[in-house]
């Protein structure tokens, strides 16, 4: 699995956040589930992604951000 699980213990923004705080938080549910909220309105329920989907997804942003992708 991509993500540490005790490293996302509390909400985490991402490392993609605009200057103006539009950005979404995530944070482990345990070690198979990841949940996702946006931070502007944190009373909202969150998404929640397996542990296997958040990590592929965290590799097809990385493989799409690299240079000459």
């Amino acid at each position: 699995m991509l993500f540490r699980h005790d490293a996302l213990a509390e909400w985490t923004k991402s490392s993609y956040s605009a200057v103006n705080g539009d950005c979404v938080e995530v944070k482990a549910q345990g070690r198979l589930l990841v949940s996702v909220r946006d931070s502007k309105d944190i009373g909202l329920a969150g998404l929640g992604f397996s542990g296997e989907t958040w990590s592929q997804f965290i590799l097809d942003v990385r493989e799409r951000d690299r240079p000459g992708a």
